[in-house]
């Protein structure tokens, strides 16, 4: 999902490419998911002959400012892009869309074209974005409600501990709720505790003084440096844990091996030898490593897959969840033996995402599969009890006459025994 960084990269090339120019062109695609609560045609004459004054962001949120209201909102979600014909802007790892053959993209969902000719789009690959048309966007949900903005409006020292302080949850997922602080995604997450060698899991309220002001100091530093570099992650440092992350494939950062677990909902990566669960907590059961394989759970993002704008990993509930009602099947015989699902192998980042995608699809084939199983167990069964039946029934017959044949001695018997 594009974090601050990226989405700050696209608003500083928009202000530098398009503050001043006039709108000539608008096509808004015709898709409601993603362009929300305005229809097509009322968007784009919204847009007509207006300038561009601003470019705003705050936190993973993007609106430009128009001579007039409204002003288009951008949300950018897991795959939200910005494109401008002609410049560089760096994208997130998976937004990504080829503009090289076909331009707009297939992917466009909001396209203007300027007084000089210079065109911008916003795209979106999977579906998540939100683009809206409003009068005040930072008057309005989801800006509104966002904490404050981790590059913008940093807190002092004393503002982060105190925070912190009062939250009793680990310390990962608090940085990813956007009502804590805005801006913050999984990568950076992972980065900023990797750097100030603090633990995914290690409870917020427990961190020290110390912790706390090592912790703020390394959000500054990596933020601040990913975006002086535009977010382009060849120019991050090479001692980065963001070079070694993706894919939960196995690897090292400064020769110390790297795990992954979930923390939150989320994927996380972290170095075991460096970031260690102190205090109470280190008495508990150890984090046990997420199995290195291509299948993700649905949300990474995350997962650096499907999450929502508050930290929230979606995706990844509902796979836990169905991972979870699956194993209390086997486990109470009600599915039946079934053949364990080969792991495939992964080639590259990319296959994380499309085995999302096809995640619901392979459950709905995997229930088929086991319905089918258990009606033909059941199929079976019948047939047995039919069997079985057919020789009681004979049983029964043999039974009854031989009783006809010893009624005289038992009821002579029966009066002896009066």
């Amino acid at each position: 999902m594009p974090e601050l960084p990226e989405v700050e990269a696209a608003r500083s090339a928009i202000a530098e490419h398009c503050i001043g120019k006039k709108i000539m062109k608008a096509i808004i695609a015709d898709d409601s998911k993603v362009i929300v609560d305005v229809s097509r045609s009322e968007f784009e004459s919204s847009l007509l002959n207006k300038t561009i004054v601003a470019a705003h962001r705050k936190g993973k949120n993007m609106w430009l400012q128009l001579d007039s209201p409204p002003f288009p909102s951008f949300q950018f979600g897991m795959a939200g892009a910005i494109y401008i014909k002609g410049v560089a802007v760096t994208k997130y790892k998976r937004s990504a869309v080829n503009d090289a053959d076909e331009w707009p993209s297939k992917y466009s969902k909001f396209f203007i074209e300027l007084h000089d000719g210079l065109e911008i789009s916003f795209t979106d690959k999977r579906r998540f974005a939100k683009v809206r048309l409003l009068d005040d966007p930072a008057s309005v949900l989801p800006i509104s409600g966002l904490g404050p903005d981790a590059l913008l409006e940093p807190m002092t020292e004393g503002e982060f501990f105190n925070s912190m302080s009062k939250k009793k949850i680990a310390i990962k997922p608090l940085l990813l709720d956007q009502n804590f602080v805005s801006g913050i995604g999984n990568w950076v997450a992972d980065e900023v505790l990797y750097q100030a060698r603090i633990h995914p899991s290690q409870v917020a309220s427990s961190l020290s003084k110390d912790e706390s002001a090592r912790l703020l100091k390394c959000i500054k530093e990596v933020i601040q440096h990913a975006v002086e570099v535009d977010a382009d992650s060849q120019r991050f440092p090479f001692d980065w844990l963001f070079h070694n992350r993706w894919g939960k494939k196995p690897g090292k950062v400064d020769g110390k091996k790297i795990d992954f677990i979930t923390s939150g909902g989320r994927t996380t990566a972290y170095v075991p030898e460096l970031q260690k669960l102190r205090g109470v907590q280190a008495t508990k059961a150890p984090d046990k490593p997420r199995k290195q394989t291509s299948k993700k759970k649905k949300d990474d993002d995350n997962n650096d897959e499907e999450h929502d704008d508050n930290g929230h990993d979606d995706g990844a509930g509902r796979e836990e969840e169905m991972e979870n009602v699956k194993s209390k099947q086997m486990k109470n015989g009600t599915s039946g033996k079934q053949t364990p699902r080969r792991k495939k192998s992964t080639k590259d980042d990319d296959v994380d995402d499309k085995e999302d995608d096809n995640d619901d699809v392979r459950d709905d084939k995997t229930t088929r599969t086991r319905d089918s199983r258990v009606s033909a167990k059941r199929k079976s069964q019948g047939m047995d009890a039919n069997k079985s039946e057919k020789s009681s029934g004979r049983k029964k017959a043999t039974s009854k006459s031989k009783s006809r044949k010893s009624n005289d001695s038992d009821d002579s018997d029966d009066g002896n025994d009066e």
